[in-house]
């Protein structure tokens, strides 16, 4: 009985929190054990609980994602999702992710923290489309907007009714069951007028957006190339700034130094809010891959240790996300063997060069091939993909020794390059930069097949200090060279003063290395 009621309790908010699919694998898992998952209508025992102590839902307004940022308007994305309705035999296609539906609508908004999106539902159907959203939330400006597109708008809570009448009327639904909520799909198989065969009702497959989203337009590249520019500027202003505080040995902890490059990126022009928590990790703490500091429980950010810096910035015309890793003192000749080979397998990914129809988990090895070679390695992914002035995590793309994702990297996707390393209770290294995906024009084409590359977004110093030459190659010492050559003519006109002058000392290259 125990177990019954705390099945209950789970599944009432479960419905909405969780996919169809994850759903459906806990009852499966509480099956296993005699128990069984129940769904309850009608009532939410979680909000009986929460009462009037439960906090209001965010009210922030929505706004326009200008034209010039978007490239694409939203009548020729809905054309496309409908001919994707029509390909597949469907009615209609419900949009539950939220970066999905800001990205069709060219919409943004605040309701979640670093993620410029909204609290919403889109379905589309062959001729008409309609939003689920609180109407507060939607301006005058933003209301022309989707009337101009043919988008009717209806109360967030009304998705569940709408998808019922839907099913009533024998509509085919496109369902992508692994983001879909469970309370949608269990609404629309239970109101089907053959509920003993609602499965054969609906297509259940990725969403349409997914993969469209992940690959970038031309405007959508240019305000990512430009807003990582900005971002670049505000990055070399902080690290001139942290390290001359650093050497005057100004205590300063490691949230006070994520606090001031936060007012370092506010200064840009298009700045929004940052893009993840920054990650700002000293020492030990470096070796904490997901560590997070806190007033009450932080270190302070010295000279006799490595400093790892993961930061990104939301602009109104692109997504930034960037690590890098700084030693103010002296650093041991093990940290400089293993920053080396970080370094080396970043180089060799970003140098990749592979046929299309590649899946990103092909090229993990080569950003830990060096590691490998004195049995070092690391426990994260080496790449997931970025959005367009939105998420700063987004699939369906990866670049991981997860094998599972078969995804094929297409030109115009955007990755992170990060390996690293991570010595516990000692320090932590990571070096991340953002990568385009482009064609390359190559002297063949064997097999008649296009061959891919990448372009480097991110354009920040790596520290020379921390480089052994003497593990480099040739050709990695003139990667070294031509990134910081790059990184001088692309971002020193942005600067003046001593942010240039330290740009300038952080870019010299690298002393020629026989080998």
């Amino acid at each position: 009985m125990f177990y019954h009621l705390v099945a209950e309790l789970v599944l009432t908010r479960m419905q909405f929190l969780f996919s169809f699919d994850a759903a459906e694998e806990l009852k499966d898992s509480i099956s296993n054990k005699n128990h069984e998952l129940v769904l309850v209508r009608g009532m939410n025992l979680v909000d009986e609980i929460w009462g009037d102590a439960r906090p209001k839902p965010p009210k922030e307004p929505t706004r326009v994602h200008d034209i010039k940022y978007a490239g694409i308007d939203v009548l020729s994305k809905l054309s496309f999702m409908r001919s994707h309705l029509a390909e597949n035999g469907c009615d209609a296609v419900v949009i539950s992710m939220l970066d999905e539906v800001a990205w069709l609508l060219n919409m943004r908004g605040s309701d979640v923290p670093h993620s410029p999106v909204f609290y919403s539902y889109l379905i589309v159907e062959a001729s008409t489309a309609t939003l689920f959203v609180d109407s507060n939330k939607v301006s005058e400006d933003v209301l022309k907007h989707l009337e101009k597109a043919g988008i009717k708008l209806k109360p967030y809570e009304a998705i569940v009714s709408e998808v019922e009448r839907l099913a009533e009327k024998g509509a085919k639904l496109w369902l992508d069951s692994s983001s879909v909520n469970a309370a949608i799909v269990t609404a629309f198989k239970s109101s089907c007028p053959d509920v003993e065969n609602g499965a054969l009702h609906a297509v259940y497959n990725v969403s349409p957006v997914t993969l469209a989203k992940s690959v970038k337009n031309e405007a959508e590249i240019e305000g990512m190339k430009n807003s990582h520019l900005r971002d670049a500027a505000a990055l070399a202003e902080f690290w001139c700034w942290l390290e001359k505080e650093v050497c005057k040995k100004v205590p300063l902890t490691e949230v006070e130094v994520a606090e001031k490059l936060l007012e370092f990126r506010q200064k840009q022009d298009g700045f929004i809010e940052t893009s993840f928590d920054t990650i700002s990790g000293y020492g030990a703490n470096g070796a904490i891959i997901h560590y997070r500091p806190t007033p009450e429980d932080c270190s302070s950010v010295g000279s006799d240790n490595l400093f790892l810096l993961d930061s990104g910035a939301q602009y109104t015309d692109g997504t930034t996300d960037i690590t890098r890793t700084v030693h103010f003192g002296e650093p041991s000749p093990r940290q400089k063997e293993c920053f080396t080979r970080v370094l080396q397998g970043h180089i060799a990914l970003d140098v990749a060069v592979f046929p299309e129809r590649t899946p990103g988990f092909v090229l993990d090895v080569l950003a830990r091939s060096s590691l490998w070679k004195i049995g070092l390695d690391y426990r994260h992914g080496t790449g997931h993909g970025v959005g367009a002035a939105l998420n700063v995590h987004e699939g369906p793309q990866s670049i991981s020794y997860r094998y599972g994702n078969l995804t094929a990297l297409q030109k115009g996707m955007i990755v992170s390059n990060e390996p690293g390393y991570y010595e516990d209770n000692s320090f932590g290294i990571r070096i991340e930069n953002l990568l385009l995906i482009k064609e390359l024009n190559l002297a063949n084409s064997f097999g008649g097949i296009s061959y891919l590359g990448f372009e480097k977004l991110t354009f920040v110093p790596i520290q020379s200090k921390l480089i052994d030459t003497s593990l480099l190659s040739p050709l990695e010492i003139n990667w070294v060279n031509e990134y910081h050559e790059e990184v001088w003519k692309k971002v020193s006109p942005l600067l003046s003063g001593d942010s240039r002058d330290w740009l300038w000392k952080n870019t010299r290259p690298l002393l020629d290395v026989t080998h």
